[in-house]
């Protein structure tokens, strides 16, 4: 089957969203990316709009892109111009790319009363801006704004703008379901129509997600003779978003047998999705389709049983297709399969019969009923596998900590100070430490006391910590007596981990999940010199 090009916008549709600023580096940085992943588009966004996307065309100009070529996006002229003297038509002319893709109106009402024009004027504007920049672009795309609501209110004022845009030079055309609203059986319908009143034309979907189903949308249109799919990285976009190609791309690929990306670049999907997550600033959403974090996580212990005698029991693809990666979780909802499965993981063979099973299973829901959480925090769970089986050393004792805090003047930041006395190997440590808030100050004091004797926890930082209420069930005035669970991450050169604390006191929810974060460390640094010795 045909292939089938994808337009990214995420550096302009996608910065639409509320919570999303790009900066001009940001953009290179995302542009450089998309590249190397293997889009055949990326648009930058409007040169005649704002100072930063001006920048970003001269910028960008300067980097020899192997697999994508790059759009510059604006709109028709305004009215009142011809199309030569219009500042948002020079403005894309000078931004000097290959590609060229401006919107016009294809819904009667929007000509009428956004742009107070004639429906016969509003033809004339896509014309004369289309074939103004044509002599200027490699290929020039026209996008039909609320072309679908505008079809299903007047067909033939929408089928009128296509056609004055194909007569004009357009190379692409563009069906926008700008509102989002369109449902996926009038997508099919009316791209279907399209291609019959336009033979030949080469139509693209540009979908957006206020009714869900932007997706669905997309592929919809691909299946009835879309050939171009425009979407953005993760979804993002303005409202609820743009179609997101994070889904449409292995829906396409290995659903469809629809190629559009270069061969062997669709096992990169999850690392593009992540990277554009950490330019954006933005978290990345667990339970996204494909490139989630829970997206292949199983946490039922049918399930997991299922899945360890074949993954396509409970998995509809091979996660590393997509670059990501099975993962089974640890809960109350645990059975054998789940600490079987994980203990392979972790180098241990276990029976389903061995009384070990059995016991970890009933401290792990006794422990999670308590608020303890070895769905995020694996490296505690790997500690406690490890200290049960009598694999694990004791690094160090607590013999007592104290926190307090501090404020001196009105204009001073109130500091936290922290005194810890640990005993390793029969010598006692006593070290105090001040800090920005009592995680700081005992993280500060620990590791003071801890690094004389182990330096390799300098190469340790302590990268984000999490505090969550755990209201008793059914309660609902617990309040400042509740208990609290505190998850911190921590990481080195190589790893990251999460460990987890659960305590009415969350100075002692702090420290235990402290405590944990500098076991493991120096649990995986001597598991990491014995696998070493082993293989000498």
């Amino acid at each position: 089957m045909s292939a089938v090009s994808i337009y990214d916008t995420t550096l302009r549709d996608g910065t639409q969203a509320e919570e999303l600023s790009l900066t001009c580096e940001d953009k290179v940085r995302i542009s450089l990316k998309l590249d190397e992943f293997g889009v055949a588009y990326i648009e930058g966004g409007w040169p005649g709009s704002n100072p930063t996307d001006k920048r970003f065309f001269k910028e960008i100009a300067n980097y020899s892109l192997k697999n994508a070529r790059v759009a510059a996006f604006g709109s028709t002229h305004n009215p009142k111009n011809k199309a030569g003297a219009d500042a948002n038509i020079k403005a894309l002319i000078e931004a000097a790319t290959p590609v060229v893709t401006i919107f016009g109106k294809a819904w009667d009402i929007h000509a009428t009363l956004a742009l107070g024009v004639s429906l016969a004027r509003n033809l004339e504007l896509i014309a004369d801006s289309l074939g103004a920049l044509r002599p200027h672009c490699r290929e020039l795309f026209f996008d039909a704004e609320h072309f679908f609501d505008g079809f299903k209110a007047n067909r033939d004022y929408a089928l009128a703008a296509l056609r004055a845009a194909r007569d004009s030079g357009a190379d692409m055309l563009v069906l926008c379901d700008t509102n989002g609203g369109t449902l996926t059986h009038e997508i099919g319908e009316i791209v279907c129509a399209v291609g019959r009143e336009l033979p030949g034309a080469a139509l693209a979907i540009h979908a957006h997600n206020d009714s869900g189903l932007a997706v669905a949308n997309s592929l919809e249109a691909v299946r009835q003779g879309a050939v171009q799919v425009q979407g953005t990285i993760n979804g993002y976009g303005e409202r609820c978003g743009n179609a997101n190609l994070c889904a449409i791309i292995p829906c396409l690929e290995l659903k469809m047998s629809r190629a559009c990306l270069p061969e062997g670049k669709l096992a990169d999907l999850t690392s593009v999705s992540r990277f554009v997550s950490e330019i954006a600033n933005l978290k990345p959403f667990g339970r996204a389709p494909f490139v989630g974090d829970s997206a292949f996580a199983h946490k039922g212990g049918i399930h997991v049983s299922a899945v360890a005698k074949d993954p396509l029991t409970y998995e509809h693809i091979a996660p590393e297709l997509v670059g990501n990666k099975q993962r089974i979780l640890l809960s109350d909802l645990a059975g054998q399969s789940n600490i079987l499965f994980k203990a392979k993981a972790y180098g241990f063979n276990l029976d389903k019969n061995d009384p070990f099973v059995l016991e970890l299973v009933t401290q792990i829901k006794e422990r999670e009923s308590k608020g303890y959480d070895y769905t995020t925090a694996e490296a505690s769970f790997e500690l406690m596998l490890n200290r049960t089986l009598g694999r694990a050393r004791r690094y160090f004792e607590l013999v007592k900590y104290r926190v307090f805090g501090w404020k001196q003047t009105e204009i001073m930041e109130p500091l936290a100070e922290a005194t810890v006395i640990v005993k390793v190997g029969g010598e006692e440590e006593h070290t105090a430490s001040m800090g920005m808030g009592p995680v700081n100050a005992l993280d500060n004091a620990l590791r003071k006391a801890l690094e004389t004797f182990y330096p390799k926890l300098k190469e340790m930082t302590l990268l984000d910590f999490k505090v969550r209420v755990l209201a008793p069930s059914g309660a609902h005035d617990a309040g400042t007596a509740s208990l609290v669970r505190v998850l911190i991450e921590s990481g080195d050169h190589k790893h990251d981990w999460v460990t987890v604390g659960v305590s009415h006191n969350i100075i002692e929810a702090c420290w235990q999940a402290l405590e944990d974060s500098f076991n493991y460390k120096l649990f995986i640094d001597d598991k990491e010199k014995l696998t070493k010795a082993l293989r000498e």
